[in-house]
């Protein structure tokens, strides 16, 4: 339990930083996002969390995706990859993609619950790992709506850490919260000035 308890601190400290970074909208979130990550697909595992261990390896592969994209240039050397506004088409698209998520991920815990982890909550776990995994998917293409995911994403995981034990990883949730409010005002003022 000791090892679990200093893994989670490392997991909690490198999310911090990694969304600090997101904030500023700068290329390091996705190497110090990925300490946590891992860290989290092997306690989300232990905590009987599997939607949230199946986000975090999600996260894992995102994160070297995003990494990938917001490095990219054309061939003036200028970023491909700008913080924008989702236009109406796109935010559909986000929607469906949640409730297709969520729809999913929560069958697959029914079962997982049923079969061997009757202490699993398929529906709060698959509403924070649905809206986890929008969250992420807009991210890495840099679109302000992905901090609005994540302040979901947030809300949600706070009480489902705190009743599975992990009081630490729901305080961090809370900071996650916090930092992600800032990071929609701070994309919203980036945005709106790439329209000026």
């Amino acid at each position: 339990m000791v090892l679990i308890n200093y893994l989670e601190w490392i997991a909690i400290l490198s999310g911090i930083v990694s969304v600090w970074f997101s904030k500023k909208a700068l290329i390091w979130v996705y190497p110090t996002g990925l300490v946590g990550t891992i860290l989290y697909v092997y306690l989300s595992f232990k905590g009987d969390l599997y939607g949230e261990a199946a986000v975090n390896l999600y996260y894992t592969i995102m994160s070297f995706y995003g990494w990938w994209n917001w490095l990219r240039r054309d061939q003036e050397k200028k970023k491909i990859v700008q913080i924008k506004f989702s236009t109406k088409k796109e935010w559909v698209e986000q929607i469906l993609f949640f409730f297709l998520l969520f729809t999913i991920i929560y069958f697959c815990l029914v079962y997982i619950k049923n079969a061997f982890a009757p202490d699993a909550i398929p529906w709060a776990d698959a509403f924070a790992s649905a809206s986890a995994l929008t969250g992420m998917w807009l991210m890495t293409r840099k679109k302000v709506e992905s901090w609005i995911w994540w302040i979901i994403t947030n809300i949600a995981s706070m009480p489902l850490y705190y009743v599975k034990g992990f009081a630490p990883t729901s305080l961090y949730y809370f900071i996650l919260l916090v930092l992600a409010i800032f990071g929609l005002k701070e994309w919203k003022n980036k945005a709106n000035a790439q329209l000026v």
